[in-house]
C-alpha cells in the first residue's frame, strides 16, 4: 500500500538545498523493513528526492539505473554511511505531483515485499521493478487512461478474475498477461494464446482488432477470442474495484500483488489516477471463441502483397460456429485438468 504523500511532502517543505557545492540533505522516515528510508534534496538544484539504503547487498556492475520522464535513479554518496544508497530524484521538467505519488507508491511496494519477509535482495529488486513500471507509465504519457483504454482493461481484469475463478495458478494468469507489453495478444496461457476484447455496444457484438498479427494462430496456436459485453449499471464495478478484487485474490499469493501492481502501472494504470474512473462495468455476455480457419479476420497471409497494417471490426454475432465452452478452452490449453 502506497505511503500517504503528507509524509514525504512535509519533509520536502523543511528542506533547502542550494548552497552551490554539490551534496544531500535529508531527513530520516520510518525504515521499509532492513531498508533506510529519508527524503532528501540535492544541492545545488535543490531536487527532491527519496534516499534508500540497503545495508549489505550491492548494485551488479551491469545493472543500468532506470531514467524516466521527470524522474531519474541515481547513487547517493552520503559522507559517514555505509551500504548501497540509491536516490530516486526529480527532474526538472517532471510534476512535483506526480513524482510525489511515484515516491509513495515506490516506497509503498518496499513496505509489502518487507512485511511479507522479503530478504533484502529481493526488496533491491523491487525497488529497481517498480521504479521501472513506473518509467514505462510515464514513457505512455503518464495521463489516464483514454475511456477505450480504461474499457480494454476492463475487459482483461475481468477474465483475469475468471481465469483465477477457474482454477488457473496466480502464477500462470500473472507471468501469462502480456497485454500491458503491446504483445499481439492478451494472454500467453499454456500451450497457445487469448486475446480479450471488451464492448458497450448495445447493437450486435462488435470487437475491434487492432493488428494483422492479433487474430494470427500462425503466431499462436491454439488461438481464442475471448470477448465480454459491458453494460452501465449499478451492478458493476468500476475499474479501481476491479483492481481491488484482483488484488484480494492475491492476497495469499508470494509477490502477487505486487507483480499485478507492476503489470498495471505498464499498462497504463495508476493509482494516483483511480478518482478518474468512475464509469461502473457490469458484464452481460461473454463469449470465447476459436480463431481457426474460416473465423472472420485478417492475418498477413490473406491481406494483398503491401498491406502491412490494418485495423479493423468485426461482429462476434456472424462467428457463432466458432463459440467454445470456457473450461473445455482452458483444459485445452493445459491450464486446469
Amino acid at each position: 500500500m502506497a505511503r500517504p504523500s503528507e509524509e514525504f511532502v512535509l519533509a520536502w517543505s523543511s528542506l533547502f538545498c542550494d548552497d552551490g557545492a554539490p551534496g544531500w540533505q535529508a531527513i530520516a522516515l520510518p525504515s521499509a523493513g532492513p531498508v533506510e528510508v529519508q527524503a532528501g534534496r540535492r544541492s545545488p538544484d535543490n531536487a527532491e528526492a527519496v534516499l534508500f539504503c540497503f545495508p549489505t547487498v550491492s548494485l551488479p556492475r551491469s545493472e543500468r539505473l532506470p531514467e524516466g520522464k521527470g524522474f531519474l535513479v541515481e547513487k547517493a554518496d552520503l559522507t559517514g554511511h555505509d551500504g548501497l544508497r540509491l536516490a530516486l530524484t526529480r527532474q526538472a521538467a517532471g510534476s512535483s505531483e506526480l513524482f510525489a505519488s511515484m515516491a509513495c507508491d515506490v516506497v509503498g511496494a518496499i513496505d509489502d515485499a518487507a512485511a511479507d519477509g522479503a530478504s533484502e535482495t529481493r526488496l533491491l529488486r523491487v525497488f529497481l521493478g517498480r521504479v521501472r513500471a513506473w518509467q514505462q507509465f510515464m514513457s505512455r504519457g503518464a495521463g489516464p487512461l483514454s475511456p477505450e483504454a480504461e474499457l480494454g482493461l476492463a475487459g482483461e481484469l475481468y477474465f483475469m478474475a475468471l481465469f483465477l475463478d477457474a482454477g488457473v495458478s496466480p502464477e500462470s494468469v500473472l507471468r501469462g498477461w502480456v497485454g500491458p507489453d503491446d504483445a499481439p495478444q492478451d494472454f500467453l496461457l499454456g500451450d497457445g494464446a487469448i486475446e480479450v476484447k471488451a464492448t458497450m455496444s448495445s447493437s450486435g457484438f462488435p470487437v475491434k482488432i487492432g493488428s494483422l498479427e492479433q487474430l494470427d494462430d500462425a503466431v499462436a496456436s491454439p488461438l481464442f477470442l475471448a470477448a465480454v459485453r459491458f453494460v452501465r449499471g449499478d451492478g458493476g464495478a468500476t475499474l479501481p474495484e476491479m483492481v481491488a478484487e484482483i488484488e484480494r485474490r492475491l492476497e495469499n499469493e508470494p509477490g502477487g500483488v505486487d507483480f499485478l501492481r507492476d503489470r498495471l502501472m505498464v499498462a497504463g494504470y495508476a493509482e494516483a489516477h483511480a478518482g478518474n474512473y468512475s464509469r461502473r462495468f457490469e458484464p452481460k455476455e461473454r463469449r470465447v471463441l476459436s480463431v481457426t480457419e474460416g473465423f472472420p479476420r485478417l492475418t498477413p497471409g490473406v491481406v494483398p502483397a503491401g498491406v502491412t497494417r490494418a485495423l479493423y471490426e468485426i461482429n462476434l454475432d456472424h462467428a457463432g460456429d466458432f463459440l467454445r465452452d470456457f473450461d473445455k478452452v482452458l483444459s485445452q490449453l493445459g491450464e486446469i485438468q
